[in-house]
């Protein structure tokens, strides 16, 4: 298969320039060269890459492509949120969406074809899993994102369409580590995509290894789907937790802070009517977290097919979140975009074909982390 440029950090393509045959000395500067016009000029033809040198510029198109996902559905929301199907190739598609908003464009990216974690209440888990995602997939979605919203060419961020970048979409980013993290590499190269740390967060269900890992390669700003207030509830709704449970999570969130962007761990919380959403939990939630750093973000729950869940009432989760406003933890209701389209926080769900047995899937997550 031809190899496709869209997988590389500078230092890959440094070296993948080498093995083509360009000078030691250069490789670096050719190597930001073609990131430069990748991903900040949004060019996909290196014949046009004028200032890279000719002679390289014939082996790349000769031996090299630029391929991104290509759009199977494209669907724009009643409140501007758009969300994209995207062809990965072996009967499987992933959903991107673009959220608007006053102060900031934020794209949710997807990590994996499906899910293997099996949150009862997330309808991507309930699609089963395929694969992950490789590195052009994933920086492919943001490529993708800004030629379409013709975000390409913004000289200062404060005029980018795409302000910020969360990886919270289709399946576990730290459950495809490596590819997240060089990903993640890219967004914040100044060569590349130039993002800060602050702007892009990874969101996890809580696999605890690859947090410290995260902390130790490449801290961005970090979300944990933390849903319950006890391990017997978490249990339920996040079966990960059985291996990693809240005490040991949690001590992996202080570490975190160590090293982060941010002075606060932002933890998700889908408010489920009559299984998490009482004040009797809320008070339990205060006791949990006292000694980490965060934020709450209640996410009402966004219905899908089949599911045993009701979402909470505005006035239960008014009273939830008071409950913690009250004891100085900062708690953002967060605005539900894109339901009329199936956008809405835990309702992405793509094509996948399920291959594996998920069950043993989260087995093996969690022993190969």
């Amino acid at each position: 298969m031809t190899v496709n440029l869209l997988d590389f950090d500078t230092d890959g393509l440094a070296r993948l320039f080498s093995d083509l045959g360009e000078k030691p000395a250069r490789t670096k500067m050719r190597a930001r060269q073609v990131l430069q016009w990748m991903h900040q000029r949004g060019e996909s033809d290196v014949g046009r890459m004028t200032d890279v040198a000719k002679a390289l510029r014939a082996r790349l198109a000769a031996e090299t492509e630029i391929r991104v996902p290509q759009a199977v559905r494209d669907t724009l929301s009643e409140d501007g949120t758009r969300k994209w199907l995207l062809d990965v190739g072996g009967a499987n598609a992933i959903e991107t969406v673009f959220i608007p908003e006053d102060d900031r464009g934020t794209l949710c990216v997807s990590s994996q074809a499906g899910c293997a974690l099996d949150c009862s209440f997330c309808s991507t888990g309930k699609q089963g899993f395929n694969r992950n995602l490789g590195v052009a997939e994933i920086i492919g979605q943001l490529w993708f994102a800004k030629q379409a919203l013709g975000d390409f060419g913004a000289i200062d961020s404060a005029q980018r369409i795409v302000s910020n970048i969360v990886m919270m979409g289709m399946g576990e980013p730290l459950a495809n580590f490596d590819n997240v993290v060089a990903a993640l590499r890219l967004m914040l190269d100044d060569h590349a995509y130039g993002l800060s740390r602050r702007r892009v967060t990874v969101s996890s269900a809580g696999i605890v290894p690859a947090i410290d890992r995260l902390r130790d390669a490449c801290p961005v700003a970090l979300a944990v789907s933390l849903h319950a207030p006890n391990d017997a509830l978490r249990d339920q709704l996040v079966p990960i937790n059985r291996k990693y449970p809240l005490a040991e999570l949690l001590a992996a969130c202080r570490r975190y802070l160590e090293r982060a962007p941010r002075d606060f761990v932002t933890f998700e919380y889908v408010m489920l009517d009559g299984i998490n959403d009482s004040d009797a939990h809320a008070r339990e939630l205060l006791a949990l977290v006292r000694d980490v750093p965060c934020k709450f973000n209640l996410i009402p729950f966004n219905p899908f097919p089949a599911s045993p869940y009701r979402r909470s009432s505005n006035n239960r989760i008014r009273a939830f979140q008071q409950i913690l406003l009250d004891a100085d933890i900062v708690t953002t209701l967060r605005k539900t975009r894109g339901e009329d389209v199936d956008a809405a926080c835990g309702q992405l769900a793509g094509r996948v074909q399920d291959k594996t047995r998920r069950s043993q899937r989260v087995v093996q997550i969690a022993q190969v982390h």
